[in-house]
C-alpha cells in the first residue's frame, strides 16, 4: 500500500492523538499520587452497563484517606446517576478501584470522576454511549426536503460554470503540476481552488481524484506529494480563502448569513460550490469521473454529506465531525453556533428562533444522510463541544447504505491518526491504488 497517499490525508486536518487511559499527577514534596482511569470500552459504547476503573497509586509516607465519586449527566448536564466510595491507599502502594454504572437508556453520557484525599483532589471528564445504533433524531426532514435541493441544483445547472485553469510553477515540487482553478457557481458566484497533478507524460493517463472540503472559515491550499497515482482537489467554497473577494462576510457572521431566509442563507450556495466542484472534475479528461472521494472535518465534514447525499456522482464520502448535524437538538448542548445564531435573531425584527430552527431543517446533516448511496466512514470524538456524540449518531443511523463509524472517546473536536490511515487504505482498496 502507497504510504504517500496517507499524508495527502493526514494534511487536509490538523490532527491530535489522544490514546490509552487518562492519567493525572500530583506531586509534592513528600511524594505523588497518581492516577489512571480506565474505560471498559475501547471507544466507550456499552451495550449495556458501563464501567471503569480508577486506579491510585501513593509514593507518599503517609496513608491517603478520603473518597472517590462520580456523577453522570446528560449532553445537556441533567445529572442521572451518582455515587462515592471511601477509600485508603497505604504509603508506596496503589489500589484500583472498579465502577459499574446503573443501567440508563439509550444515549449518550458524560461522567465525571472526583478523587479527594488526603494530599490530591482532582476529576476526570469522560463521555460514554449506551446502545447508540438505537438513536434516532426525534425530527422528520421536510417533506420537500428533496424538491428544495433538486430546485436549487437545477438552478446551478443555469449557470455557466466558465472553468478556467491556471498554473502555478512557483508552487510545483516532486514534478507535480499546480493549477488554479476557478468557476462560476451558484448565483454566479466566482470560487477558486487547487488542482494537484502527478506527472503525466503525453496526457495519457487518468487519475482518481481526491476532493478536499474546507472547515469552517478555513483556506485551504495545494496538497502536493510524492504519490504519482491520485489528483487532489482542494476548493475554498465562497466566503472562505481564494473565493472571499465576491463574498466577503467577517468570519464570526458567516454561519448566520441570510439565516431568516430559507432560499437566501448562505449555506445554500456554499453546497452548490461543491457541487460545482464535481462538475470540474466531471470536465477534466486526465480524471477519473467515477473514482471521487470527498472528505472534510468540521463544516468540510459536514459538505461531504450534504454533497453525498445530493450528488450520486461521489463514489465515497469521508466526514469528520460534521457540524449542523440534528440541529433542534443542539439547542442547550451547543454554544456554537446556536448562541451566535440566537444574537442574531435579537437583531432581526420579526424574527424568531424557532423560525430559524425550521428554515435550517433544510441545511441539517442528518436529513441529507438519507439519500447517500455511496460508501461513508464517519469520525467522531465524544468529548465533542460542537458535535455532540447523540447528533452524530442521530446523521449516522440515518444513512442507508455501506457505513462506518470511528469512535474517538477522549477526543473532542476531532479524529485520531488511525482514522487517518484508514481513510488512506480504504481509497487504496476501492480506487485500486496499489
Amino acid at each position: 500500500m502507497r504510504s504517500t497517499i496517507n499524508k495527502f490525508l493526514i494534511t487536509i486536518c490538523a490532527l491530535v492523538t489522544i490514546t490509552g487511559a487518562h492519567q493525572t499527577l500530583a506531586q509534592g514534596s513528600g511524594g505523588t499520587v497518581t492516577t489512571t482511569l480506565t474505560t471498559h470500552s475501547g471507544n466507550g459504547i456499552f451495550s449495556s452497563n458501563a464501567s471503569f476503573t480508577m486506579e491510585v497509586n501513593n509514593t507518599y509516607k503517609n496513608t491517603e484517606n478520603g473518597k472517590i465519586s462520580y456523577l453522570v449527566t446528560t449532553e445537556a448536564g441533567k445529572k442521572v446517576a451518582a455515587d462515592s466510595i471511601h477509600v485508603g491507599i497505604g504509603s508506596n502502594d496503589s489500589k484500583s478501584y472498579y465502577f459499574e454504572i446503573p443501567k440508563l437508556n439509550t444515549g449518550f453520557y458524560k461522567i465525571s470522576f472526583m478523587i479527594n484525599v488526603s494530599d490530591y483532589d482532582d476529576t476526570t471528564l469522560k463521555a460514554f454511549g449506551i446502545k447508540p445504533d438505537e438513536i434516532r433524531s426525534a425530527h422528520e426532514k421536510p417533506a420537500d426536503f428533496d424538491q428544495f435541493w433538486q430546485g436549487t441544483k437545477d438552478e446551478l445547472a443555469k449557470v455557466k460554470p466558465e472553468f478556467k485553469m491556471t498554473e502555478l510553477k512557483n508552487m510545483e515540487k516532486n514534478d507535480h503540476k499546480v493549477y488554479m482553478v476557478e468557476m462560476k457557481s451558484y448565483g454566479n458566484v466566482t470560487i477558486r481552488g487547487y488542482l494537484t497533478e502527478p506527472p503525466n507524460p503525453n496526457n495519457r493517463r487518468k487519475f482518481p481524484v481526491l476532493l478536499g472540503l474546507p472547515g469552517y472559515q478555513v483556506a485551504l491550499f495545494p496538497i502536493i506529494g510524492t504519490d504519482e497515482d491520485l489528483a487532489v482537489l482542494t476548493i475554498d467554497v465562497r466566503g472562505q480563502g481564494l473565493s472571499k473577494d465576491q463574498v466577503n462576510i467577517r468570519s464570526q457572521d458567516f454561519i448566520v448569513s441570510n439565516l431568516e431566509d430559507r432560499d437566501k442563507y448562505i449555506m445554500r450556495g456554499v453546497i452548490m460550490d461543491c457541487i460545482r466542484s464535481v462538475d470540474f472534475i466531471y470536465s477534466r479528461p486526465e480524471l477519473y469521473h467515477d473514482e471521487i472521494l470527498a472528505s472534510g472535518g468540521s463544516m468540510g465534514g459536514y459538505l461531504a454529506i450534504a454533497l453525498a447525499g445530493l450528488d450520486k456522482r461521489i463514489t465515497l464520502c469521508s466526514a469528520q465531525n460534521p457540524i449542523m448535524s440534528d440541529i433542534y437538538n443542539l439547542d442547550g448542548e451547543v454554544e456554537w453556533p446556536i448562541s451566535h445564531m440566537k444574537e442574531y435573531v435579537k437583531i432581526r425584527p420579526g424574527l424568531t428562533f424557532p423560525k430559524v430552527l425550521s428554515n435550517l431543517q433544510y441545511y441539517d446533516t442528518k436529513n441529507f444522510a438519507t439519500t447517500i448511496s455511496c460508501p461513508v466512514l464517519l469520525g467522531i470524538g465524544l468529548l465533542d463541544p460542537y458535535v455532540p456524540p447523540n447528533n452524530a449518531y442521530a446523521v449516522y443511523n440515518n444513512i442507508p447504505g455501506k457505513k462506518k463509524i470511528m469512535v474517538f472517546k477522549d477526543l473532542a473536536h476531532e479524529v485520531d491518526i488511525k482514522y487517518k490511515y484508514y481513510e488512506a487504505h480504504w481509497m487504496n482498496d476501492t480506487f485500486g491504488l496499489f
